[in-house]
């Protein structure tokens, strides 16, 4: 590797622990004030936004592949909402394995309350970034992965 090769690698690398900080700095403060005032954890709230948009349900396994995490973390969260009456879950039919998990009329007032909350703190996290500066940074990320809206 060239000189000029190894300090573009050396700066991809400066970007990449600069992209993990940030990340970890707005998680941190989301975590905090979902805990805070809502008396909630992040990954809750992440199930309870995954429902939100299958309001018809989910399949855990489906739920799961979703949030890119093993059923396991998920059977422990959806049996706390279950329990709070957040979630209701059902045998799927022809499948008795099988369970579907969705939000209740609770859980979809409660979910909406948190994610109108999420959105100002992440609104004001980013606050400092104008609109042009927010689309170039979408770009860029985007070139990264295949996420397109």
């Amino acid at each position: 590797m060239n000189a000029a090769n190894r300090q573009l690698s050396k700066q991809r690398l400066r970007l990449w622990l600069r992209m993990l900080s940030a990340q970890r700095e707005v998680e941190g403060y989301l975590r905090e004030k979902l805990r805070a005032e809502h008396d909630s954890t992040l990954p809750r709230f992440d199930v309870m936004s995954a429902l939100d948009r299958y309001r018809d349900g989910l399949r855990m396994s489906d739920l799961s592949a979703k949030l890119k995490v093993s059923n396991g973390n998920v059977t422990g969260i959806v049996e706390r909402l279950a329990g709070e009456g957040l979630v209701e879950r059902a045998v799927v039919d022809g499948d008795r394995r099988a369970m579907l998990v969705r939000l209740t009329p609770e859980g979809i007032q409660r979910f909406a309350e948190m994610a109108a909350a999420h959105e100002t703190w992440v609104d004001e996290k980013l606050s400092d970034f104008t609109a042009a500066e927010l689309d170039t940074l979408i770009k860029l990320l985007d070139r990264l992965g295949d996420h397109h809206e």
